[in-house]
């Protein structure tokens, strides 16, 4: 997914809600599973709630029906690791940094969190009704802020890697006729590449090869073993990789066109939503959010302070 290039929405009259729950990132991870690595199941543990202490305060403002059932509801796409995605024993198990902070948010609370497979442009549409809340790499945007309320919590945007310690001394400064592995279907492929080839070719140098490829594991492979040049992705994929490999691949250079991501709470609910931004300022004040992250290998994404509705 690509956070920064949020592509438009589509649909209008009763699809228009639907359509604002496109995700943040790229196509690919529009159509569902594309992101997903193969042997999720052996991504990191997934992440005990009972290590975080219930607020007494902030769970006395649980709204009554949340508080009489016992759980948090959390509506999610799981289909995008490290985010979330189906892994564990039974790789039916929802999983990822998105996972274990809602887990945290519930458990600070004093509730459990269930956290449900959603298609993604259904799970804006259903907050209240069947969702307290949706955690899937929603992309913070005015579109979006129309229909619901945002806390923000996380930002992203595009990020390369190449093989640990660069040996083919690839530089974004000299792109043009190298091999660069990309996801199909993101906005990395289309319009950043597509549009550093036009540049080549205007300037009379070699085209980019781009390798286009549905699997991001695929892609990883390849980079590993020295098929590559270099590839592009989200930043919680590169950071993902990283961990996956065991640093096979490294980063290179810095995050750019990044955007904030949100947990979504109904529209009409301004004041559970400012209650959830309470509950993940206080998960980040003792220390619990930047473990999540960090177990992920997506400290990068971290934020210094969650907002209701922050401008965008």
């Amino acid at each position: 997914m690509t956070f920064s290039a949020k592509l438009a929405a589509k649909g209008a009259a009763v699809l228009a809600v639907g359509a604002l729950a496109l995700t943040a990132c790229t196509n690919a991870s529009e159509t569902g599973g594309a992101a997903k690595p193969s042997g999720s199941g052996s991504a990191s543990a997934s992440f005990d709630p009972s290590s975080v202490k219930k607020d007494d305060s902030l769970a006395s403002q649980v709204p009554d029906a949340i508080k009489s059932k016992g759980k948090l509801v959390v509506g999610s796409d799981t289909s995008y690791a490290p985010a979330e995605f189906l892994g564990g024993s039974d790789n039916a198990t929802p999983m990822g940094y998105d996972v274990d902070l809602a887990k945290a948010i519930g458990a600070k609370l004093g509730l459990k969190t269930e956290v449900q497979t959603a298609e993604f442009t259904g799970i804006l549409p259903a907050l209240g009704p069947k969702y307290d809340l949706g955690m899937s790499s929603f992309t913070i945007n005015s579109e979006r802020l129309a229909a619901v309320n945002f806390v923000s919590y996380f930002k992203a945007g595009t990020a390369w890697a190449v093989q640990k310690g660069n040996p083919k001394k690839f530089s974004l400064d000299d792109i043009c006729g190298k091999k660069v592995g990309v996801q199909t279907g993101t906005v990395q492929e289309d319009p950043d590449l597509k549009e550093r080839n036009a540049k080549c070719t205007a300037a009379g140098k070699p085209a980019i090869e781009v390798v286009s490829l549905k699997a991001q594991t695929d892609l990883n492979t390849r980079l590993v073993n020295g098929s590559l040049d270099a590839m592009a992705a989200d930043s919680p994929i590169v950071g993902y990789a990283v961990q996956q490999t065991n640093g096979a691949v490294e980063k290179l250079g810095d995050t750019y066109d990044s955007a904030p991501q949100g947990i979504a709470v109904a529209k009409s609910d301004t004041a559970f939503a400012q209650l959830i931004q309470k509950t993940v300022t206080s998960l980040m004040e003792d220390g619990t959010y930047k473990k999540i992250l960090d177990s992920w290998n997506n400290a990068e994404g971290a934020l210094s302070k969650s907002e209701v509705n922050p401008a965008v």
